[in-house]
């Protein structure tokens, strides 16, 4: 693993620095979709600002309501830099909040909005994973497979490695389906399906699972409804479009 990128005497947190040269690149693919689907890539992504303000805002503040007498007496705690600080929950349903309520009041229509995200978000999700494999977060279980990593005093699946090489066939995929879009909705529901089912697989070689029910994978069991869900909505757009009238020439 490696957390810290040194230059000299300056000491970078290498896992948050390729989060941001992910979402950097993410907001090029934005530009890149946007005129292709009729909305504004300027506005959408202002919509990723204001998201990550407010999806960084909420993960404090969950963190902080989990860890509430430690911050009662240290309140400037609240502005630290730290990034382990962050509740990702409570940071993501922030974010959607503040998206939904932005694309509101700019009236950007909803599934080519979505749609424009989509490669952009695909692409982050690699970038996710590569700030995983730098920090060692996100570790696999404990395996004697030959190319097992030393982590965390175990020898583990690379799940890190699985991440990354997952995402990035979803990348690929996505960006293959960009200029192939059946009907609107459909690249960012692709996105939603593949991404479920890429979590599905990466989770069964995680060693840091939520465990429920005596014995589930909370994160399987999400995955699984929303691959669920994904594929409903993909199959009722496609019988829509279906049978919606074709445009008179």
């Amino acid at each position: 693993m490696f957390p810290v990128l040194q230059i000299g005497s300056l000491a970078l947190r290498l896992p948050g620095l390729l989060l941001i040269v992910g979402l950097w690149l993410a907001t090029f693919l934005v530009d890149r979709e946007a005129p292709r689907r009729g909305v504004s890539g300027a506005v959408v992504n202002s919509l990723i600002f204001y998201a990550l303000i407010g999806g960084l805002l909420g993960a404090r503040l969950g963190y902080a309501l989990g860890y509430f007498d430690v911050y009662l007496k240290n309140p400037l705690a609240l502005i630290s830099l730290n990034p382990d600080a962050l509740a990702p929950l409570e940071g993501a349903v922030s974010a959607g909040i503040v998206a939904l309520i932005y694309a509101q009041r700019k009236r950007l229509p909803l599934r080519p909005t979505l749609d424009v995200l989509a490669p952009g978000l695909s692409l982050f999700a690699v970038f996710v994973g590569l700030a995983h494999l730098s920090s060692g977060d996100a570790y696999g279980a404990v395996t004697q497979v030959p190319w097992a990593i030393e982590l965390w005093d175990a020898m583990r699946h690379p799940a890190q490695v699985y991440e990354i090489l997952l995402a990035a066939i979803v990348f690929g995929l996505i960006w293959w389906l960009s200029s192939r879009s059946a009907f609107t909705g459909f690249l960012f529901l692709s996105w939603l399906s593949l991404a479920a089912a890429g979590r599905l697989i990466l989770e069964a070689f995680r060693g840091d699972s939520a465990i429920v029910l005596g014995g589930l994978r909370l994160a399987q069991l999400v995955s699984l409804a929303i691959l669920m869900l994904a594929l409903v909505a993909l199959h009722v757009l496609a019988k829509r479009e279906e049978s919606s009238p074709a445009p008179q020439s």
